[in-house]
């Protein structure tokens, strides 16, 4: 099993696969645009504007397991982003990020890369940074801004 074997769906319900991201390196997120940590969703789009173009695939899924901070429908999900945040990457449809219906792209890089919780994601924005190869590269916390992760971000683009 590796990353690129992998799919998500769009809000609209048309399949993503993560076999077309190869060769590029690839930021997983799990976001909320009514969690305290939202405004990292403008972070997030810079890093997709600065580095769309040199490689790499921001895909926010979003997620309302967590103190049902994420309200929207797929139907409303990429506007409000659009609207409030400035967003242009990728979205898919809510999923469940821990439980038994836990989405299987979030399954495979929790049982790649723990985290300080064993294998549970603890809230929002917990973000997961894929190589060009589809190697779980580096797992970071809610409370990591986007910036914080570009000096890795550009280590896997020079790869």
């Amino acid at each position: 099993m590796n990353f690129h074997d992998l799919s998500a769906k769009t809000p609209q319900g048309k399949e993503i696969k993560m076999s077309d991201f190869k060769g590029k390196t690839v930021l997983v997120v799990n976001t909320a645009t009514k969690c305290g940590l939202a405004p990292q969703f403008e972070g997030l789009e810079k890093l997709h504007e600065t580095y769309e173009d040199k490689g790499l695939v921001v895909l926010g899924f979003p997620c309302d397991q967590f103190l049902h901070q994420e309200p929207e429908t797929n139907d409303t999900m990429e506007e409000v982003c659009k609207i409030n945040h400035g967003v242009t990457f990728q979205l898919t449809e809510k999923v469940k990020v821990n439980g038994s219906d836990t989405h299987p792209v979030f399954k495979y890089l929790k049982d790649e890369l723990g985290g300080f919780l064993g294998k549970k994601i603890k809230w929002n924005f917990t973000k997961f940074l894929v190589s060009p190869e589809g190697k779980p590269f580096k797992r970071y916390s809610p409370q990591t801004k986007p910036e914080a992760i570009e000096a890795d971000i550009k280590f896997l683009l020079k790869g």
